[in-house]
Order: C-alpha cells, then sequence, then structure tokens
C-alpha cells in the first residue's frame, strides 16, 4: 500500500497560494491575462505571453483531455504501482503535469485524448493534490 506520507508537501507561495486554496476546496484555479486572455498554468503574477501584471484567478472547469502518459512500472513508496505520470490539456488551453487515477494503468484504458475531469485527494489539512480521472469514473 502506498504511503501518502512520502509524497513531498508543496509549499504556497504569493503567486501559488490562489491554487493551493482553491485545491483545498475542491476547485481547480487557472489565471488569466486580461490584456491579452491568455490563460495559463503554472501560477505566475504575470502572464507568461505579453508580460501584463494585469491578470486574474478563475474557477477553472476541472474537464481535461489525456494529452501524453508514461506507466510508471517501478516502486516509489509513495505510489502504489504502476501508476502514470500524465500531461493532460485542460479545457481552458494550457497543460498539467499530473497522475491519473481511478482507472486501469495499461495503455488500454489510458488513451489519449480521453475525457478526463479533477478530483482532489487531501494531502494534509491545508494541502490538497489535484489529479484527474476519466470523466464519469467512481472514486
Amino acid at each position: 500500500m502506498a504511503d501518502r506520507s512520502k509524497i513531498p508537501v508543496p509549499i504556497p507561495t504569493p503567486e501559488t497560494e490562489h491554487f493551493w486554496a482553491g485545491a483545498r476546496e475542491g476547485v481547480l484555479k487557472l489565471q488569466r491575462c486580461s490584456a491579452c486572455t491568455e490563460v495559463y498554468f503554472p501560477p505566475r503574477p504575470f502572464c507568461p505571453v505579453c508580460i501584463s501584471r494585469d491578470v486574474e484567478v478563475f474557477d477553472a472547469s476541472g474537464r481535461a483531455s489525456l494529452y501524453s502518459y508514461v506507466i510508471n512500472q517501478r516502486p516509489h513508496p509513495a505510489h502504489d504501482g504502476p501508476y502514470s505520470i500524465a500531461v493532460v490539456e485542460l479545457e481552458e488551453g494550457p497543460r498539467m503535469m499530473t497522475n491519473i487515477v481511478n482507472v486501469e494503468q495499461t495503455p488500454e484504458a489510458l488513451v489519449l485524448d480521453m475525457p478526463l475531469e479533477v478530483v482532489f485527494e487531501p494531502l494534509t489539512d491545508d494541502i490538497s493534490l489535484p489529479y484527474f480521472q476519466p470523466e464519469g469514473a467512481t472514486r
């Protein structure tokens, strides 16, 4: 069985606090540039496209598609194996690295472009980690 205490606990910074506060409440938060409308991830205080600091935080849909992945077969104390290390493309556009959960970890089950939805797993009282599962999967 996986030992969740082996997962490093993220430390929120002023730039990422909104993301972790949202995750704690079960909401995926993204940022949008008010000047050029670019939606981006990971969090930062300026737009990566036009460098404007006029950015807003908003609630993302939580929907994504599987862009790429590998299935890690090697043992890890924090994860039951095998487990996927994936990049998902969020409905809003940005890509995000994550794990795909609540599905068999095989190439037959992890199909590129499959629809996904975000789920959050509490790591501590203050930090919940966003993972993705096939749309409609049960936890």
